[in-house]
Parts: C-alpha cells; sequence; structure tokens
C-alpha cells in the first residue's frame, strides 16, 4: 500500500474462543488500506496459530509476539511500528461494524481531528443480547457542533468518554508529540492514554453511530479477575494526577479530577468481592482518598451526592 490510513493495534492473550470473530470484523473493514497489527500477549492457548493463520492469508497483518506483559505493553509495541496516519486499539474479544474504520477516518479527516470517538453497544454473552448503553457517548455533554476541546463539554469532562481505547481513533502524529502511552499493567492500562489525549487534543470529533461491540460476561475477561490488580485503578488515576500537573492543567481540571477520582474509587470498590473488598476498602480509607485529595472536601464541592454520601460512610464522617 502507498498510503496506510489506519493502523489496528490488537493485544491478544487467550482469546482463542473469540479471535475469529474479532479479526473477521476487521478484515472485513470498508477501509482497505489499513494494517493490522497483533500483537500476541504469551498465550498459552491457540491464539498465536490462529493469527499465524490470518496473517498468511491477508498481507495487512502483521504478528508481533512478546512475554505476558499486559495489553498496555502489547500496544505499545505494537504502536511502535505503526505507520498509519491515525491509529485504532482493538481488543480481542469484541467486533465491530464493517464500515467503523470508514466512518471514523472520515470524520477525522473532514474535522481535522486529533480524536474521534464513536459510539457502541454491548453483546451479553450469558444472555446472548445486544444491549444499549447510554453512558458510553454523552452527547447531551458534547457541543452540537465538532470539533471541540474538553473546554467546550459541559459536565465532568473525565465521564463525557469512557477511559478506554477502543472505541477512539486517534491521530498518531498527535500521539508522538505528546509521547502518549499506555501503562503497562494488568488493568486500567487505557486510562491515562485516553484521559491525557482527550485533555490536551486540539480538536475533538464523534460519530454519533454504534460502530462497535464490546463482548461482556466473557469469564475470560480481565474485568471478571480485578480481584487480582485491584490496585491497577490507583496507580492509573495517580498517573493521571501528575500528568494533569505536568501539563499545567490541574489547576483547571482539579474539581473534575476528584470528582472522577471519587467515582473510579466506589466503582471499583463496590464491584468486587470479599476478601479483596475489606482490603481496598482499608486502602482508600488509609491512604488513598488523602493522596487523591478527596480527603478534606465538603459536600458542596462533589457532583454526585449520593457518592459523597457513600464515601463520608466509608469515612466514618457524620
Amino acid at each position: 500500500m502507498k498510503e496506510i490510513k489506519v493502523s489496528v493495534i490488537v493485544p491478544v492473550y487467550n482469546t482463542e474462543k473469540y479471535l475469529e470473530q474479532c479479526l473477521d470484523s476487521i478484515v472485513a473493514q470498508t477501509l482497505k488500506e489499513i494494517e493490522i497489527i497483533c500483537v500476541d500477549d504469551g498465550s498459552t492457548d491457540s491464539s498465536l496459530d490462529i493469527l499465524k493463520k490470518y496473517a498468511s492469508k491477508d498481507e495487512r497483518i502483521v504478528v508481533l509476539q512478546q512475554e505476558n506483559g499486559g495489553a498496555g505493553a502489547a500496544r505499545n509495541n505494537g504502536l511502535a511500528i505503526a505507520k498509519g496516519k491515525y491509529c485504532s486499539f482493538l481488543d480481542a474479544d469484541d467486533f465491530f461494524e464493517a464500515a467503523m474504520l470508514q466512518e471514523a477516518y472520515q470524520k477525522a479527516e473532514e474535522d481535522s481531528a486529533d480524536i474521534v470517538v464513536f459510539d457502541s453497544n454491548q453483546y451479553w454473552e450469558d444472555l446472548d443480547e445486544y444491549k444499549k448503553v447510554n453512558w458510553v457517548l454523552r452527547m447531551s455533554e458534547v457541543p452540537p457542533y465538532t470539533p471541540f476541546t474538553h473546554r467546550q463539554m459541559t459536565s465532568n469532562v473525565f465521564k463525557v468518554f469512557v477511559g478506554w481505547a477502543w472505541d477512539k481513533l486517534f491521530r498518531r502524529e498527535f500521539i508522538t508529540e505528546h509521547n502518549l502511552t499506555f501503562q503497562e499493567q494488568r488493568t486500567s492500562n487505557d486510562m491515562l492514554f485516553v484521559f491525557r489525549a482527550i485533555v490536551l487534543a486540539k480538536k475533538i470529533t464523534i460519530v454519533n453511530k454504534v460502530l462497535a461491540c464490546q463482548r461482556r460476561d466473557s469469564q475470560e475477561s480481565l474485568s471478571k479477575t480485578r480481584e487480582k490488580s485491584w490496585q491497577c485503578f490507583y496507580q492509573a488515576l495517580s498517573a493521571l494526577q501528575q500528568s494533569l500537573v505536568k501539563d499545567d492543567l490541574y489547576w483547571e481540571l482539579e474539581r473534575d479530577f476528584i470528582n472522577y477520582a471519587l467515582h473510579a474509587c466506589l466503582w471499583n470498590l463496590n464491584t468486587i468481592s470479599e476478601p479483596t473488598y475489606s482490603v481496598l476498602k482499608k486502602k482508600l480509607c488509609d491512604e488513598w482518598f488523602e493522596d487523591l485529595q478527596i480527603k478534606g472536601k465538603d459536600e458542596k464541592y462533589f457532583y454526585n451526592k449520593n457518592e459523597y454520601k457513600q464515601y463520608c460512610k466509608l469515612a466514618g464522617i457524620k
């Protein structure tokens, strides 16, 4: 190809059950000028064999191998060799509408955008059912025009979009310019990359269509086993906080960050089970609420009063 319009980067770890559906949905994209960089993260099942089979049939597919280091490391390794004008970071257990990359690419070109965000839904495997979700792209919180920056958003800038990468397209020169990388940790490894990109972007644009489908309730999913990496979300929040200071944006976004940090703390606590629940609760109350500057703020500071009430209950504040 003379021009690669999009580099699609896919970390792969033991997803043999879903990998062919994922790859089929990428290979069949209506945008043909793409490269598909699949990074096998030390899989112990047949995932690598599946990747090699697909690569033998489609010259656009590149297969990299690494020792098991997580999706963040895999995305970074894929990004290091990417040649496309834009980058897409897809997950190996999800699947995508055939026009996803075409529509995202066209909108990026139309608006000269650093980031394109598109809508998605969920496929619940245990129910064999598709579900619409209203919190992945909050259209009511973005302006009625494109492109825009985070300063035109009307709500907490860290809650307008979700801090995952697979429902977005990023301009590669923008990534390089700001040295955006994924954290190399087990979970929450794309939060820093995504939220830094959102607050640094000079032009964000939207495709208000469902173009991707996230698989849910997969027993193999990392979100099912967060008890093994319960501290990762804090490490992501802490790194984001430090980056906002470094980028001279914390003074502007401090209240949004602290509100999002409380939301993330409570969500992670509320969605894990014992004995990890008690371990995380103690860590939050003894250290992390203070580290993230949540401690000491009064009720008026918080956007979500129910989250503030739960925080007070956990922290023993009357």
